[in-house]
């Protein structure tokens, strides 16, 4: 029988693979930056990943990841991989070979290696736990198209793995810059499963307007230019832990993108690390089941450290002043050009894991918003009961 205790003293575990090592999106796509590879690099040498907690990511098969997707979109993806060309018609059905979502080498063996990462977490979640597959959160996905950088969508396949294996409530949370239009579109009107989507207003794809609520159990909120760590608090505070706590799931899916970071060259929120190792350490005692992945996050300095501090969170490390030397290396053998952030560095991105707090105070608009999600969370408490 399932149970939905509490988690006490599970050793989490980390999903990775090779694969991010030595693929790309090509030399121009904000995806050609290290992510997950510095992640895996940044974690070992700062002591924190052990053999035992590293579990090497299956890819999945189109069977598998048709338990979402269309038989036709992946036979399209598959094939466009084999002859790394696809048709005009193929790219205006399916998005493939895109600016957004080009053709490459390992278009479908990359995202189908991500998405066998968390169809495996929903698997071994079953037993309860706590998994980190930073590869994934690839949440714009659609189910016959790929979407905003997103050939297949790993955070709805998550989900859906974990419910073929008896687990019913779902609570999904989203603090990436984007809005998750895929995983919305998947369970907006699934009454097992709460959304939560905290992203920045008037960003790409303009979806998850503070009116779009869905079928009732979709919390989205869009967040102002330079939304700081305060705000950040005000709303984990009013919002995502009243909510989460009230709908009482049986497993929490947190998709934690980089892109909130000031340092992120596509949006323009002002967010520090601190404040999302505050909302990864503050749901993990709410939930028997939790996946945490990754998503955005186009600087790779920031999104490494970012990264690797999620998993030091997940596994109680003390974070240190000063990264070790072998930590610092990583950082340092990072080359990112093409970009105006990557000019003149702080040397504070190599040389440390934690960002200077970014507090400022919360704005009346933002304030006035949470104001009626806190209003609506009361109301379907109620219902959740």
């Amino acid at each position: 029988m399932l149970t939905s205790e509490p988690i006490a003293d599970a050793a989490p575990r980390f999903i990775g693979a090779e694969i991010y090592r030595t693929s790309s999106y090509g030399g121009w796509h904000p995806l050609r930056v290290p992510r997950v590879s510095t992640v895996m690099d940044m974690s070992r040498a700062m002591g924190w990943l052990p053999r035992d907690r590293f579990v090497t990511s299956p890819r999945a098969k189109p069977a598998a990841l048709a338990a979402w997707h269309s038989p036709g979109y992946l036979d399209a993806l598959v094939r466009a991989e084999v002859e790394q060309r696809v048709t005009e018609e193929t790219r205006d059905r399916h998005g493939l070979g895109t600016t957004s979502n080009p053709v490459f080498p390992e278009m479908y063996r990359r995202p189908a290696t991500a998405a066998g990462g968390s169809i495996l977490a929903g698997e071994l979640l079953a037993g309860g736990g706590v998994i980190y597959n930073p590869a994934g959160g690839t949440h714009h996905g659609m189910p016959d198209r790929a979407n905003g950088f997103c050939y297949l969508n790993d955070p709805v396949l998550a989900i859906l793995s974990m419910r073929a294996r008896g687990v019913r409530r779902v609570a999904y949370v989203d603090i990436d810059a984007h809005h998750p239009d895929g995983v919305e579109a998947a369970f907006a009107n699934d009454p097992d499963t709460l959304m939560i989507s905290v992203h920045e207003e008037r960003r790409w794809p303009f979806t998850g307007g503070l009116e779009d609520q869905g079928g009732g159990q979709v919390f989205n909120l869009p967040v102002p230019r330079g939304f700081n760590d305060s705000e950040m608090r005000a709303v984990l505070q009013a919002l995502i832990l009243p909510a989460v706590a009230a709908f009482r799931p049986d497993a929490v899916v947190l998709q934690c993108g980089s892109d909130a970071l000031e340092e992120d060259p596509l949006s323009r929120l002002a967010l520090s690390n601190n404040a999302h190792w505050e909302v990864v350490a503050a749901l993990r005692p709410l939930t028997f089941r939790y996946l945490v992945l990754g998503g955005g996050g186009y600087n790779p300095w920031s999104v490494g450290r970012c990264w690797t501090g999620v998993w030091g969170t997940l596994t109680r490390q003390e974070i240190p002043d000063r990264l070790p030397v072998e930590a610092e290396e990583v950082m340092r053998a990072i080359h990112w050009t093409g970009n105006s952030r990557a000019r003149n560095p702080s040397p504070l991105l190599f040389e440390t894991l934690r960002d200077a707090p970014r507090e400022g105070p919360v704005g009346a608009e933002l304030r006035a918003r949470l104001d009626g999600l806190e209003a609506r969370v009361r109301a379907m408490a109620r219902v959740w009961v």
